[in-house]
């Protein structure tokens, strides 16, 4: 409990309406896209860099650690406050400071949404390629922390692939600026990429200095759909395999199709196996041939359906139902535990054999979506969490899950990080040698272990 002088001086720094101390109000920070919960001592929410300074600088004087929070939409635990923490809320700095169509820069504070950015970005004729399918509610900060994918990370690639420079407050109160405004590599050690995807466990994002591309001159989206997953998985590497680089390759299966149908209602086919969402984009004179190709490879491998969105209308309804996939499934089961396993492209199809063999195996419900062009699957475990011996299993099943991606020469974590969650899992990946690299990096950014403690590694 934060004494009232500390709240007072808070208060002094951010203003008496940033900070949040009562119970009803704490709630909301307790938890994010997990099923995991903790308790802040209070909350504070900056609007500048320097008062993000003065609020490390004091709660430093004060024995009080530091957690950084964007939108909350997290899926690995990473913004859960733990062990006498204060929750640092960056929602409240959403500027976007400036959009430099010339040098196709942009410049934003740390919580401006994605999709926000996006639509700034759209009436200038650019866009920011990175947009996961939270991106209408998590932030550019929160991206940047977990190195973010999306739908469209396979031809574009990901967030860290688009983020030139950081202004970054250590956890001793400095201010450190990375990178800058040009295309090429900094001088020196790389801060930029060593940041991006850090997880809040460094310090503290308070300026994000962003690439941007011109927006595509036509975009075409296709919709394939299969009896079986298998067939639509294989597709995935067909498409590959011929050399055609789409925007996207979005998979889901029939579990996944039923449940966003009861929600969005897209019009996709209730018995089938599994769907392909799949868009490409270019110049005009390009696109006949490349729509040709695809719906051969795809009636090679047993598509029963193939058909191109002919309107922005329809379009929107194909990609409505991707977009609600997750929370959808809360019609047939009260949780799920969601996974960002990846594997190789060309493993694709075995990753899609080894979740059924998983579910078979635990007895455990599995729908699966991913990002299949660049092999990002997002198998989610349907359960109740009121149910103790349930959980048991769902975190077995779990473990199975990220053992089979790292037999297939893949990773556990493809885009939603480690934070508490697989935090048990990182040494399965990473030999010892490595493992304490992560561990001398935490400690020289924050020799006191002052900033998001717990999350990652143990210092």
């Amino acid at each position: 409990m934060l004494s009232q002088t500390v709240i007072n001086r808070l208060k002094e720094i951010v203003g008496e309406n940033n900070v949040v101390t009562d119970k009803t109000g704490l709630f909301s920070y307790s938890y994010d896209g997990t099923l995991l919960s903790g308790d802040a001592l209070g909350v504070v929410s900056p609007q500048t860099t320097e008062q993000v300074v003065e609020l490390v600088k004091y709660l430093n004087e004060q024995n009080i650690r530091l957690v950084p929070r964007g939108a909350g939409t997290n899926e690995s635990g990473g913004s859960i406050p733990v062990e006498n923490c204060v929750v640092m809320n960056f929602a409240r700095m959403n500027q976007i400071l400036e959009i430099d169509t010339e040098n196709y820069v942009a410049v934003v504070q740390p919580g401006v949404i994605n999709f926000d950015l996006q639509v700034e970005l759209e009436k200038k004729g650019c866009y920011f390629p990175p947009d996961p399918s939270s991106y209408k509610a998590s932030t550019l900060g929160g991206n940047v922390s977990e190195c973010s994918g999306g739908p469209k990370c396979f031809k574009y690639g990901v967030t860290r692939d688009y983020i030139l420079g950081l202004e970054f407050v250590l956890p001793n109160g400095k201010i450190i600026n990375t990178g800058g405004r040009n295309f090429k590599s900094e001088p020196g050690y790389d801060l930029t990429r060593i940041l991006c995807g850090s997880e809040g466990i460094l310090g503290f994002i308070t300026k994000i200095i962003v690439r941007v591309i011109p927006t595509p001159v036509t975009t075409r989206t296709m919709l394939a759909t299969y009896n079986k997953v298998e067939d639509a998985s294989q597709t995935v590497a067909d498409i590959v395999a011929a050399g055609i680089v789409p925007t996207t390759l979005e998979l889901m299966d029939n579990l996944l199709i039923n449940t966003t149908e009861d929600f969005c209602h897209a019009g996709l086919a209730r018995d089938a196996g599994a769907v392909l969402i799949i868009e490409i984009d270019g110049y005009p004179s390009d696109m006949d041939e490349q729509v040709k190709t695809i719906g051969e490879i795809t009636k090679k491998a047993d598509a029963r359906e193939f058909r191109v969105a002919q309107s922005a209308a329809e379009v929107n309804q194909i990609w409505a139902s991707r977009r609600c996939a997750f929370g959808s499934v809360a019609r047939v089961r009260p949780s799920y535990g969601v996974n960002d396993i990846t594997v190789p492209r060309s493993n694709f199809p075995k990753a899609i054999e080894g979740i059924l063999k998983v579910a078979k195996e635990f007895g455990v419900t599995i729908g699966v979506v991913a990002h299949a062009g660049d092999g990002n699957l997002h198998p989610l475990i349907l359960f109740d969490q009121r149910d103790a011996e349930e959980v048991k299993i769902v975190h077995a099943a779990e473990q199975a899950l990220c053992k089979m991606a790292l037999g297939l020469g893949g990773t556990i974590s493809g885009e939603h990080g480690i934070g508490l969650v697989k935090k048990k899992y990182l040494d399965s990946e990473f030999q010892p040698v490595a493992m304490e690299a992560f561990r001398k990096i935490k400690r020289t950014f924050d020799p006191e272990n002052r900033v998001n403690p717990g999350k990652i590694v143990e210092v």
